[in-house]
């Protein structure tokens, strides 16, 4: 979840900081979490893991059947496990370090509660682990919720129950059988020699009832604190209770308990990289949603209902601005970087991993990066090679290069590709395609201690000289060297990759999912591609679907073909659906998109994605970016400022268009095409909200009605026919903005030792935004600069001047001297200036999220159908 930007708090601290501004106290640079203490170190010589204790039910069974059914090998499979299931070491992360270090509260009950297992997908978007049951339910072996503490009964949990506030559990995933070694790994010495990380870091738990979700057992449970608290197991009514009954402070009355680290929970809670990718099979969707089974389960295509940010902020009051400035992205669309925020407001949609050994490879991007290497030589510099003690050969060395490959098996055969893949939507994470799937577990929250949280913004620090106030690159090196989970993950990317390039991430075509509708009601019919061609033609016009092939040529292939004219002839009269003969699976050769870097201003869609920084020298992810990508001329016309493009940002990718049959609505913010919704029966869990507005920006008093989740294939196939409509005809989309759906209520004081009054900080008490601001425009205000401009302005205006600032110092002095003597007035004098802190304090101005895009508009009618149809059989 983005860390929000507390515009509003940080104007306020702008002004009374004017005659207040002192050093605010830094982020201690060690380790200040809670249980700090337990984080390992390196051991020369790891222990020999333990083996954990046999449950009454083989949890692994289901992941073996879907391998079996899908044909994976033994690598693959051990990488879909390791995607479903692994945590690294991250469920310290959801339960202390995102509470305590961002300030952001998690109510995993109110997600996970056994009681709406029925309601859980439907409001949360998450899908139900089909071995999971609800306690008390016919064959389920827990009969009481409290038994699990309210939530479901999962199998492992009977021996994870029993260490519930005890030591010395055993993680399953130090049961795990890892796949043969490598012989081309420098580390294996050609396959002889195994010198993999612990399993047992990989963390697996065991699942929470929702797939990618996981639980462990928190040793720190006091069962007579949490009785005391919530009455008995099952009940985690306490945590609902405000912090005001305890403490009678005013704005504690918006907090609840979640807050008080008083009292641990019986479970730590993790999320593995499956959370947002796990979703329903097109091929063959469940009958209930909220009632899957293993077959109807996919590990790749995404979760295109998933309402992960909201679930992040599920603790948080409505009013609270961190609630307000993450919890507005379209289901199915997250932020890749959305801890380590960049005031950026950019979640993207989860990436379809579909026929990713036909994805497009960059051959020569300059690459920054730690390689493996048999050993160091006179290299004693840690900063540029490292060997992992008590091991034989086993090291790693920096360098910049420009000859990567990218290896994938194929049938049992490693095939080197020759460069690296852009798979962001900028194409950030651009070093390759380990190093991506390794970034996914930061992202995640993995190795946050020992490696990257005190390298993010710390929104509320705003002296420069304290840790804290900007961004910091994080060293992968310290990271390998300091944290075991990075290691265990690490080990086993290969597995990881070889499951993305498995038969789970083959194209899963529409003519194939209608035939196994058709054969779920009789199993002798069948239904071919070219019965799904003439049933096209007949519904979109006679000839619509050969029609469409020749618009495509004409109108998309140049971007939306990874096979260009150089290499695979015209396109004018090119069989797109072609298979690639050299792959043992026959996928499609084309894989529909050449992942190129395009101006934002010529796609002309939400520009605020293209503006992500996170990748920048200097900054976070600075390792996960390359030095070819950085080093992109900077994009023209857009209207933000200079500083803003620099690092090769301002371009989006091109997408993939094969099965786009199933991954409407379209572009990267979910925004072409209807909104959909969950329409919950707990109320308090519907998250839909209002988009559409009028051209004074103020939203439409009639909506139009949302699309309820409808993953079956005739649902999915509806949803892609109305979104291609909106694409191609950009003037019925209407606008659609994103404003806060409630009041923002911010309070400013001091809070004695002594009593319970919160005494108002510079004149001011509470402020109060009204509902109906523009959510981007607070994500994205630029509150460090303006609070150091605004105190420059007041006492030293030369340096702004210095600065090239001296046009803005007459409006920062007003600015000041306005809210000083009027502090009631404080949210309308912004308002005031909103045009003044756009255009100097804003990463991104854009406010309608559905527009760009406008490519085929000036079609006929008649070839607007046909492309719909033809891009319906890829």
């Amino acid at each position: 979840m983005k860390r929000t930007c507390l515009a509003a708090v940080a104007v306020a601290i702008a002004v009374f900081g004017i005659w207040l501004f002192t050093h605010s106290a830094g982020f201690d640079p060690g380790l200040t979490l809670a249980h700090a203490a337990d984080i390992p170190a390196v051991q020369a010589a790891p222990p020999m893991p333990r083996v954990p204790e046999v449950g009454l039910v083989d949890q692994d069974l289901p992941y073996r059947e879907s391998c079996a059914r899908e044909g994976l090998s033994e690598s693959e499979c051990v990488g879909r496990l390791i995607w479903f299931k692994a945590t690294a070491g991250n469920e310290r992360f959801h339960t202390y370090t995102f509470q305590q270090r961002v300030g952001v509260l998690v109510d995993w009950f109110r997600v996970l509660r056994a009681d709406q297992r029925d309601d859980r997908f439907w409001a949360w978007g998450i899908i139900n682990d089909p071995s999971c049951c609800k306690p008390g339910d016919a064959n389920c072996p827990a009969k009481s919720s409290d038994e699990t503490y309210g939530f479901d009964w999962c199998p492992g949990d009977d021996v994870l129950l029993k260490y519930v506030g005890k030591p010395d559990y055993v993680d399953p995933a130090c049961g795990l059988k890892d796949a043969a070694l490598d012989p081309d790994d420098p580390h294996s010495q050609g396959g002889k020699l195994d010198q993999r990380h612990t399993a047992c870091d990989l963390k697996f738990g065991t699942s929470t009832g929702a797939l990618g979700i996981r639980k462990f057992p928190n040793p720190r449970f006091d069962a007579e604190k949490w009785k005391a608290l919530n009455g008995g197991n099952a009940s985690w009514v306490g945590f609902d209770r405000k912090m005001d009954a305890t403490t009678g402070i005013d704005s504690d009355r918006r907090v609840s308990k979640l807050a008080d680290g008083s009292v641990e929970p019986p479970f730590l809670i993790g999320t593995s990289c499956g959370s947002c990718h796990i979703a329903f099979d097109p091929l063959n969707p469940p009958a209930d949603p909220a009632h899957p089974q293993w077959e109807n389960i996919k590990g790749l295509v995404g979760n295109q209902y998933t309402r992960m940010s909201e679930l992040l902020g599920s603790g948080m009051p409505k009013s609270a601005l961190e609630y307000q400035m993450f919890a507005h992205a379209r289901p199915g669309v997250t932020d890749t970087s959305a801890i380590s925020h960049d005031q950026v407001n950019n979640p993207g949609s989860i990436n379809a991993l579909i026929n990713v050994a036909q994805r497009p490879v960059f051959k020569g991007e300059a690459v920054s990066k730690w390689r493996k290497v048999a050993e160091c030589g006179a290299e004693k510099d840690e900063a540029k090679c490292w060997c992992e003690p008590g091991r034989q050969g086993k090291c790693w060395q920096f360098s910049t290069r420009s000859d990567d490959v990218t290896p994938v098996f194929l049938g049992g055969a490693k095939v080197n590709l020759p460069g690296v893949h852009h798979i962001l939507k900028g194409g950030e994470d651009s070093t390759g395609a380990h190093e991506a799937i390794q970034r996914v577990y930061f992202n995640i929250g993995s190795c946050s201690e020992q490696c990257w949280v005190n390298h993010f913004t710390d929104m509320r620090q705003v002296d420069p000289e304290q840790r804290g106030f900007g961004q910091t690159a994080f060293n992968v090196g310290q990271c390998r060297r300091d944290c075991p989970n990075f290691r265990a993950v690490e080990d086993r990317l290969q597995n990881l990759l070889d499951f993305f390039a498995s038969a789970e991430s083959d194209e899963t075509d529409l003519h194939a999912a209608r035939a196994n509708a058709r054969k779920a009601k009789n199993p002798a019919a069948g239904y071919s591609r070219a019965d799904l061609i003439a049933d096209l033609d007949k519904e979109f016009g006679k000839g619509a679907v050969a029609r469409g092939q020749t618009v495509f040529a004409e109108n998309c292939a140049r971007c939306h073909s990874s096979i260009p004219e150089a290499a695979g002839g015209p396109f004018k009269g090119r069989d797109f659906a072609a298979p690639n003969e050299a792959h043992p699976r026959k996928v499609r050769a084309d894989f529909l998109g050449n992942d190129q870097a395009t101006p934002i201003t010529e796609v002309g869609t939400f520009r605020c994605r293209s503006l992500h920084s996170n990748h920048l020298a200097g900054h976070l992810y600075q390792e996960y970016g390359s030095e070819s990508m950085r080093g992109r001329p900077s994009v023209a016309d857009i209207p933000e400022r200079e500083d803003l493009k620099n690092g090769g940002r301002g371009y989006m990718r091109n997408i993939s268009l094969v099965n786009v049959w199933f991954t409407a609505p379209f572009m990267h913010n979910n925004a072409i095409g209807p909104e959909v919704c969950g329409k919950p029966a707990n109320k308090d869990n519907d998250f839909h909200r209002a988009r559409y507005a009028g051209e004074d920006n103020k939203l439409l008093v009639e909506q139009p009605a949302c699309v309820r989740y409808d993953p079956s294939v005739d649902g999915r196939f509806e949803l892609y026919k109305r979104s291609m409509h909106e694409l191609l005809h950009p003037q019925e989309r209407g606008r659609k903005i994103t404003l806060t759906n409630s009041d923002l209520l911010i309070d400013l004081g001091i809070r004695p030792l002594e009593g319970k009054v919160e005494k108002p900080l510079g004149g001011f008490g509470q402020v109060k935004i009204p509902m109906g601001a523009s959510a981007g425009f607070l994500n994205g205000l630029l509150h460090k600069q303006l609070i150091g401009d605004l105190f420059l302005a007041k006492r030293d205006p030369a340096r702004l001047e210095a600065a090239g600032k001296k046009a803005l110092v007459p409006t920062l002095q007003g600015l000041a001297d306005e809210v000083l003597k009027n502090p009631a007035r404080f949210v309308e004098i912004l308002r005031e200036k909103r045009d003044f802190l756009a255009a100097n304090y804003q990463t991104c101005d854009q406010l309608v999220e559905n527009e760009g895009h406008r490519f085929g508009e000036d079609l006929s009618e008649t070839d607007k159908k046909a492309i719909t149809a033809f891009l319906a059989t890829l």
